[in-house]
Parts: structure tokens; C-alpha cells; sequence
């Protein structure tokens, strides 16, 4: 039989597979949307956003994951997380809860691997300087998920960009993990148009609220913030920043008080509270333990003079 032939087949059934198998809230790979037709991903072996994460990992870009800080910079210890593992934790959580929701794990993986990828060196506080230079200069703010985007589709490729689906790409601008959502909605009616537009619009006020367009992007958006919210407070405590018992006590009890035990906690509620539904929530209980939560790491990590130093 043709070797062409037996792909096409296979990837046909792939497609049946997953109209058959998934949610009817997620995004299936046909659905794909991207600025040019490519006669090669048309004719691929590969689903559209299993793509996306392969030109992600192959990028220039992604290499410079490696060694960028996440939260603690110029650290003299192997175990505290960096920027590259961030990520792959990201994108492990992610496609868990994919799994258990039957959303479309390859879009979980893509835009969960290039969240990150405008980030500047020295995490948040690099990003901070790159934006109050930016400003001076007339160029507005300078923002990681903006720049992600700019990456992938200006400057990688002698400029070409890696042409991604537009999903993907809303899903990289639109995951601010850093701002408290109990509650994510998809906004779905968005094209290249209206991305470009809030591209705009961000850069000219990084708090322009925007969401993602697919619930895969509401996944990742929350992996994120599950990702790091007790990592970061091992990496703390191993840095000798707080102790465990300094965790607010009624966090301890609804979350859990390491690293594990948080993820997995706050993991189960969110898939028990979406299950079937076309949104991606915590239960009011853990949402308010997980506000709390972040406020304390922010008050006595991240604003710590040991991090900052």
C-alpha cells in the first residue's frame, strides 16, 4: 500500500477518534485556524496542534528556556526551579486535567510549552526593567506574553515566524496565570483581527482583561498558577525564606502545606467543578484558599529582600 495513502488513513481515523472521544466543549484539531494553507501540515502524518508543539520545542526561542529564572536568580543551588521546568510542569498539569476533561491534549501541550517563551532573564523583575525601558523609549510595555507571541510569529524563522493556529497563539497571550480567576470562560469569537487588537490594547495597559478563546487555553491558565504556587514556596523554604508552619493555617487545611499534596488538591477540584461544563473553576472553598494563597507567597516570597537581592 502507498506509504501517503496509509498516513492519510491513519490521520483520518484520528480524526474520527477524536470527534467520537472528546468533549463537546473542546477544540478538535480540525478546527485549527492559521494566517497561511501549508500543503505539508495539510498532508502531514501529524494533527494541526501536535505541529504548533513541535515547532514550539524546535524553536530558537525555547532553547532560551534554559537557565532563566522563574522566581530566584543567580542562586548557587541545582534544586530551585527554573523557567524550563516551569514549563514542563506546566504542560504535564495541563494534560492531565485535558485527560480527565477529554479536551484536546495537544493543544494543552503547545500553548502550554510556549507560554513563557517572550520571558525575559531575571523572571518578573526583568520584565519589570525591560517595560520601564520600553516606555521610555515610546514603545509601550514590555510584556512576556506579547513578546511570546511576537517570537512565534515575527523573528523565529530569518522572520518568517512558524505560522501557528491562531488558538495557540491566543492561548500563549491570554495565560496570565498571575491574575486570580476562581472562574475561567472561553471567549470564542476571535480571529487574527482581534488578536492583533489586544496585542495592542496590552501593550498599551498590561491590565486589559482578555481570556482564553478555547477551554484548553482556560486549562493551561490555570496549570500555571497550580504549577508554581507550592513550588515556590518549597523552593522558599529550601532558600530558608519562610518556614512551613508560616503558611496560613486554613491554607494548610483546605490545600495541603508541600508542594504534592497543593497540586494534587487543587488538581481534582478543578477537573470535580468542570467536569462537562463549558468553563474550568475551582469550588468557592479552594478558590478562596488559593487567593489567600498567593497573597502570602507574594507578601513573604516574592516581595522578600532575599529575592529581590
Amino acid at each position: 500500500m502507498n506509504k501517503s495513502k496509509i498516513l492519510r488513513d491513519i490521520k483520518q481515523h484520528l480524526h474520527l477518534l477524536e470527534k467520537d472521544r472528546l468533549s463537546p466543549y473542546a477544540t478538535l484539531s480540525i478546527q485549527a485556524v492559521r494566517r497561511r494553507d501549508e500543503q505539508e501540515v495539510i498532508d502531514g502524518h501529524r494533527e494541526n496542534f501536535s505541529v504548533d508543539a513541535d515547532r514550539i520545542l524546535h524553536s530558537l526561542a525555547y532553547s532560551r528556556y534554559i537557565d532563566k529564572t522563574q522566581v530566584f536568580y543567580l542562586v548557587k543551588n541545582d534544586h530551585i526551579t527554573h523557567r524550563v521546568l516551569h514549563v514542563q510542569l506546566v504542560s504535564k498539569i495541563g494534560r492531565t486535567i485535558g485527560r480527565l476533561l477529554r479536551l484536546n491534549e495537544d493543544l494543552i501541550e503547545a500553548v502550554a510549552l510556549g507560554h513563557d517563551i517572550g520571558h525575559a532573564p531575571f523572571g518578573h523583575d526583568g520584565e519589570g526593567f525591560l517595560s520601564d525601558l520600553s516606555r521610555e523609549y515610546g514603545l509601550g510595555n514590555f510584556l512576556h506574553n506579547v513578546q511570546g507571541v511576537r517570537f512565534l510569529e515575527a523573528l523565529e524563522k530569518k522572520g518568517a515566524g512558524w505560522n501557528l493556529s491562531l488558538q495557540v497563539l491566543d492561548g500563549i497571550l491570554s495565560h496570565n496565570g498571575e491574575v486570580h480567576n476562581p472562574a475561567l470562560y472561553p471567549d470564542s469569537s476571535k480571529d487574527f483581527a482581534r488578536l492583533e487588537d489586544e496585542i495592542k490594547k496590552l501593550t498599551e495597559n498590561p491590565e486589559f482583561p482578555i481570556w482564553p478563546m478555547t477551554i484548553e487555553g482556560c486549562v493551561v491558565r490555570m496549570a500555571d498558577t497550580i504549577s508554581y504556587i507550592g513550588r515556590d514556596i518549597e523552593d522558599a523554604i529550601r532558600l530558608g525564606l519562610i518556614k512551613r508552619n508560616e503558611i496560613p493555617v486554613d491554607c494548610r487545611r483546605r490545600l495541603g502545606e508541600t508542594n504534592g499534596t497543593i497540586v494534587y488538591t487543587l488538581v481534582e477540584d478543578l477537573i470535580s467543578e468542570s467536569l462537562e461544563k463549558p468553563t474550568i473553576s475551582f469550588s468557592t472553598e479552594v478558590a478562596e484558599a488559593l487567593k489567600k494563597l498567593k497573597d502570602f507567597n507574594q507578601e513573604f516570597i516574592y516581595a522578600h529582600t532575599k529575592t529581590k537581592s
